[in-house]
Order: structure tokens, then C-alpha cells, then sequence
């Protein structure tokens, strides 16, 4: 009963709140419009945003750990493993620049969605062909633009909380963007709130760890297949699953 109830206030003050910060997203897109082509204030913005969410939540303690890996200035295919919702509004605490990928129904979201537009992030319709080549087109004139692209390789939310396949698009992304890939391990977020559900399930400590990034010679020549595998290996190894 207690979950429920907490579940939501949450749910109720994320509602609340981002029916009011949303005019503040429209007014500083209005103002940056002229000189931030990048929409980096806006990302900025929405990182303070989606941070509210987990530093006026006493039941999820989030630790980033790493963030200094991330060169000022860089330019990253960003890749993290996706165990819940959770992990999108937990991985703006990098307060790092970015584009989402994200599918389609997300943009479609009151206020949150429409911030989503603002920011230029990268829409997706999941198993269209079409709009997965217009996906890696965006992304790469993103990439070219001088602004990193985040991306969950595994394509959607793990139903139990262990590591899924890993998808090619990121990585061949890397390796016709010319940039580096940059690892980033989420834990905690599938015991916080699973899959299924929208229920919070109480105390549970969340971890952002940024891995050392892979350069782009190392993957630049090497076939796809071998470098997801390679990077999947990687996130296994820090979670301490099966490799396969």
C-alpha cells in the first residue's frame, strides 16, 4: 500500500511538474534560438529537467561514477544498457551534451515529448525499416554537427533486469561517424521499477559508471559484428553476467 502511495506522488509530481517547467523549455528555446544551434542550453535545461525526478526521491540514492572520462568537447556514440524507464531520467545526471534516440511514442508525450522536439533528440519507429535509415541518417548529420548521440543498444528495456543482444546500428555509427564509442553501465534501475509496472519498488541504490571510451582506430576497420559483440562482452563483464 505504501509503494502504491509513493508511486503516486511520484507520478503525480513529475505530471505536475513538468506541466510547469515546459513553458520555461519553450522560453529558453525561444531566447537560445538565435546562437545555440546545438540546443546545448536546452539539453542543459532538461538535464536539471529529468533530474528532479531522482534527487527529491529519498529511495533512489543515484552515484555517477566516471563522469570525468567524458572529454569536453568530445564527440561520442554514447551507449548504455537499458533496464528500465528509469534509466533515461537517471542518465541526464551526467549533465553532458547529447541526442537521444528514442522511439517515436515518447515525442508523442505531453510536455516532456514536445521538450523532446525542442532538443532536436532523434525519433525512431522501432522494427520500420525506413525509419531506422532515416534514424542513422539523423544521427550521423548529429554526429557531424559536433554533438554526441546516446543510444541503447539493446534496442528496448530488458523484461528481467539481465543484459539482451545488442543491436549493430550504434556501433556501425561509430565507425562511419569516425568517432569513438563511450560505454556507460547503468545498475540498479530494474529492482527501482521493472518493466512491467509503474509501481516504485522502494529503496534501491542506482549506479551510473562511465567506462574508458574505445577509440575509433581501434574499431574503424574491424566488421561490426565483432565489435557489438566485443562491446556487449564488456557491459557483461561489469554486471557480472555471462558473457553470452
Amino acid at each position: 500500500m505504501l509503494l502504491r502511495l509513493g508511486s503516486l506522488v511520484f507520478w503525480a509530481f513529475l505530471t505536475l511538474s513538468s506541466i510547469l517547467l515546459f513553458p520555461v523549455a519553450v522560453l529558453i528555446w525561444a531566447v537560445t534560438l538565435p546562437f545555440d544551434r546545438r540546443k546545448v542550453v536546452q539539453h542543459q535545461f532538461t538535464c536539471f529537467w529529468a533530474s528532479l525526478y531522482s534527487w527529491f526521491n529519498p529511495a533512489w540514492r543515484v552515484r555517477v561514477e566516471g563522469r570525468e572520462k567524458v572529454r569536453p568537447g568530445a564527440t561520442y556514440v554514447m551507449v548504455a544498457n537499458h533496464q528500465s524507464l528509469l534509466d533515461i531520467l537517471v542518465l541526464f545526471r551526467l549533465f553532458v551534451h547529447f541526442k537521444w534516440v528514442s522511439k517515436i511514442e515518447n515525442f508523442r508525450i505531453p510536455c516532456v515529448g514536445w521538450n523532446m522536439r525542442l532538443n532536436q533528440y532523434i525519433e525512431l519507429r522501432r522494427g520500420d525499416k525506413q525509419s531506422i535509415g532515416e534514424m542513422m541518417s539523423a544521427a550521423s548529420r548529429t554526429l557531424d554537427s559536433g554533438s554526441s548521440v546516446m543510444m541503447f543498444p539493446e534496442g528496448t528495456r530488458s523484461a528481467n533486469g539481465r543484459l539482451k543482444d545488442f543491436k549493430h546500428g550504434a556501433f556501425t555509427l561509430a565507425q562511419g561517424g569516425g568517432v569513438p564509442i563511450l560505454p556507460i553501465v547503468v545498475e540498479g534501475t530494474a529492482n527501482a521499477l521493472p518493466k512491467r509496472g509503474f509501481v516504485l519498488q522502494g529503496r534501491h541504490p542506482i549506479t551510473i559508471r562511465v567506462l574508458d571510451e574505445i577509440p575509433h582506430e581501434i574499431i574503424r576497420d574491424r566488421p561490426v559484428e565483432d565489435v557489438t559483440r566485443e562491446v556487449r562482452e564488456l557491459f557483461a563483464k561489469e554486471l557480472g553476467e555471462p558473457a553470452a
